[in-house]
């Protein structure tokens, strides 16, 4: 795991950045995205002058989604000067590398590793939603645009990721919202009839389950639930469109996102021209859009601690600037960017940060 104290870092001549990610194999769309923007974001910062006049260097690592992987990468990063780190893309990987980082004290500021134990050392920090904290920023959500209303909510309640999401909602929702709520199980999951019925007059839905037994919902209620109607998701609907059509859905499907990338205005819209110009459309996503926050926050923690009075020179170690980067952190730090305005962190590594409602598929005009 560590690697015997070595001091790498003793003669870097730019900070380096670490990744490890899927460049290859059946998620390399992911880790391709986080790879570029990364990038991209390093490039600008260097073009701006990087951190007095020193620059950033990126180094990524492929792990193919394989967790067993991630230790020669983890070593490979080190010996090329790895100072701070983006951790991985994903979170079966990302346990690995939180085990290990945790070793050599190295922070780590993860774009999509959603694991709720990803960030359970105090080196680890998300720019993502951790998957058990959806609840909490539906709940916000809601809260903000549907105070004083009644929405429906229909989950699976032998499911620990449907549970578990709408029970955090629940505690979180504001006491003037009333909730018509409907559940199913595996055992009734292909049949919704009195579950529509149920929430037949609902105009908002939260539905934090899978996009397979939302599919099936939405197709027996298109003609019963109202066509203005808007289902809500969380990332259980990641991938809804590419796995059915849904033309014959009259009504709006949309879910819990910190990106849209169909922004026209905002930090958001920049990022999305220039990746486009810079890489195409094919791997414009969330995950990209996270990482190119994760290095300008990154930056701008390091540009505020020197600013702060402390010295970052760029042979530091990566434990002395994890130190620093812990401080900055759970301090009063925020960021701005592509995923978030006023973005902060939790002392637990858990970020705080709007939530955006991404539109799957508009309702279908009248």
């Amino acid at each position: 795991a560590g690697c015997g104290g070595a001091n790498y870092t003793a003669d870097n001549t730019e900070y380096i950045i670490g990744v490890s990610g899927p460049l290859t194999g059946d998620a390399a769309v992911y880790g391709t995205a986080v790879k570029n923007s990364a990038q991209m974001a390093v490039d600008e910062i260097n073009e701006a002058g990087g951190l007095n006049g020193v620059s950033f260097k990126l180094v990524a690592t492929d792990d193919t989604n394989d967790a067993t992987k991630v230790s020669t990468n983890y070593s490979s990063m080190l010996e090329q000067g790895m100072q701070v780190s983006l951790g991985t893309v994903t979170t079966k990987p990302g346990l690995e590398f939180t085990n290990l980082s945790v070793e050599d004290n190295v922070f780590f500021l993860t774009p999509s590793a959603s694991g709720d134990d990803i960030p359970k050392n105090d080196n680890g920090f998300q720019m993502c939603f951790a998957d058990g904290n959806q609840g909490k920023v539906a709940a916000d959500y809601v809260n903000e645009n549907y105070k004083g209303q009644t929405i429906g909510i229909f989950y699976k309640s032998d499911e620990p990721y449907s549970t578990g999401i709408y029970k955090q909602f629940k505690e979180n929702l504001d006491s003037s919202i009333t909730t018509v709520e409907t559940l199913f199980t595996d055992a009734n999951a292909t049949d919704f009839s009195t579950q529509i019925s149920t929430l037949k007059d609902c105009k908002f839905i939260f539905m934090p389950i899978y996009y397979t037994p939302a599919y099936t919902f939405m197709t027996q209620a298109k003609s019963q639930i109202a066509a203005d109607a808007i289902y809500y998701g969380c990332d259980g609907f990641d991938g809804i469109e590419s796995n059915f059509d849904l033309t014959s859905i009259t009504q709006e499907i949309t879910m819990l996102s910190h990106f849209n990338s169909k922004a026209t205005d905002g930090a958001a819209a920049d990022f999305v021209k220039k990746y486009t110009d810079k890489y195409g459309s094919d791997t414009l996503n969330q995950f990209g859009a996270s990482a190119y926050d994760c290095v300008y926050a990154i930056y701008n923690a390091m540009k505020e601690a020197v600013d702060g009075g402390k010295e970052i020179p760029v042979t530091i170690s990566a434990s002395d600037l994890c130190d620093i980067l812990k401080a900055e952190f759970t301090g009063d730090f925020t960021y701005s960017g592509v995923t978030g305005d006023n973005i902060t962190w939790e002392d637990n590594g858990y970020v705080n940060k709007g939530a955006v409602k991404y539109v799957i598929k508009e309702a279908n005009a009248q």
